[in-house]
């Protein structure tokens, strides 16, 4: 059993910066894949990023790609989403995830591919 707690969000200004981390519980964190996932008002659950559980392994949607970054210290059983150059449409409930199994550039979109969620943490960027 792995429990997940996000903390970090908040409300930022468009074009500043909000590191969200996610801290696990259990002693084989450092085998999970971890994602991070968000859901804006009125919209489905997508994909944000995913790391694999050897921090040089990570994957992005393409709407985040190159101003955010996903990051995990396995001693710490803490993952990060480092957000920057945030923009409105970045305003939802962000949620990490963990996987028990390995995560692939062809499935770590998927919330299917996760077992644990944590409660999620609301991010709005104001303009």
């Amino acid at each position: 059993q792995v429990q997940l707690v996000e903390s970090g969000g908040g409300l930022v200004q468009a074009g500043r910066s909000l590191r969200l981390a996610c801290a696990a519980s259990g002693r084989t964190f450092n085998s999970y894949g971890m994602g991070w996932f968000r859901q804006a008002p009125g919209k489905e659950r997508e994909v944000v990023a995913a790391i694999g559980w050897r921090d040089d392994i990570t994957y992005y949607a393409d709407s985040v790609r190159g101003r955010f970054a996903i990051s995990r210290d396995n001693a710490k059983n803490t993952v990060y989403l480092q957000m920057n150059s945030m923009q409105p449409e970045d305003t939802a409930v962000y949620y990490c995830a963990a996987s028990s199994a390995p995560i692939w550039s062809d499935d770590y979109y998927e919330e299917s591919k996760y077992d644990y969620w944590g409660q999620g943490t609301q991010v709005t960027v104001s303009s």
